[in-house]
């Protein structure tokens, strides 16, 4: 790994342990065990240190959509699949997904391609999943912003409470996401 990667992963530890507040330039130096000037080379600010962080995070969501290229008949599954892994990924890194979705619109260029870069993608494997039957025909990115908004309300909602398999909602975030694709995929095949 490089400076700039042992920066990052340092800045990551520190988010998960207390979130952006945590996170100092000094702190992140001192944790990837160099000077404290040494971040100021790779990162102009704390905002870009973070930036750094968000953009991982989008690869790493990125990499689950494209890991395993599938036939056709398969985009269900590997949809079902990225779905499911968001939300676990959410609920296991609070910090992370409010860091990722957090963003205003001052984000830098490089955050906000890696972010339309994930967002493609999630449109292209719902066309393909629709193209297969298992979802309604219709306009994709209509069709991707559903299934992201309810894996990304169900992560949030159980993230703080508001949802749980034996309280509220009685269902998990991943209950809710297979409940949807299943109603969605009957009402592909009956289409």
């Amino acid at each position: 790994m490089s400076t700039r990667d042992d920066l990052v992963a340092a800045a990551t530890a520190l988010l998960d342990e207390g979130g952006p507040e945590r996170v100092t330039l000094r702190e992140v130096g001192r944790r990837a065990g160099v000077s404290h000037n040494a971040p100021y080379k790779h990162f102009t600010d704390k905002q870009a240190l973070l930036e750094a962080v968000a953009i991982q995070e989008f690869d790493r969501l990125e990499r689950v959509m494209t890991a395993t290229p599938t036939p056709r008949t398969e985009a269900a599954a590997l949809l079902r699949h990225v779905l499911l892994d968001y939300v676990r990924w959410a609920q296991h890194h609070p910090r992370r997904f409010a860091l990722v979705y957090g963003w205003s619109m001052h984000a830098s260029a490089d955050l906000h391609e890696r972010a339309g870069a994930t967002w493609r993608r999630l449109v292209e494997l719902t066309a393909e999943a629709q193209a297969a039957g298992a979802l309604p025909a219709g306009d994709p990115e209509r069709a991707a912003a559903l299934v992201r908004a309810l894996a990304h309300g169900a992560a949030d909602l159980a993230i703080t409470g508001h949802l749980a398999a034996d309280g509220k909602g009685r269902a998990s975030a991943e209950d809710l996401v297979e409940d949807l694709l299943r109603v969605l995929g009957q009402a592909g095949r009956s289409s």
